[in-house]
């Protein structure tokens, strides 16, 4: 199997309908979605930067 990872820099609050779109126009099969998480100052919170997604190539 061969696999590919992308990087997709969103905005959590409203890019969903960019998400979508992208997971509709991939070739192969979504393993897995990572958050890249961003701290905040002194620990008040978090926010997602961008996405990790593993998509899995057919032969």
């Amino acid at each position: 199997m061969r696999y590919r990872i992308h990087r997709l820099n969103v905005k959590m609050s409203g890019d969903t309908q960019k998400l979508e779109q992208f997971l509709n126009n991939l070739k192969g099969e979504v393993v897995s979605i990572i958050p890249d998480v961003e701290t905040l100052f002194l620990c008040y919170g978090a926010k997602i930067k961008s996405l990790l997604i593993v998509e899995r190539l057919k032969k």
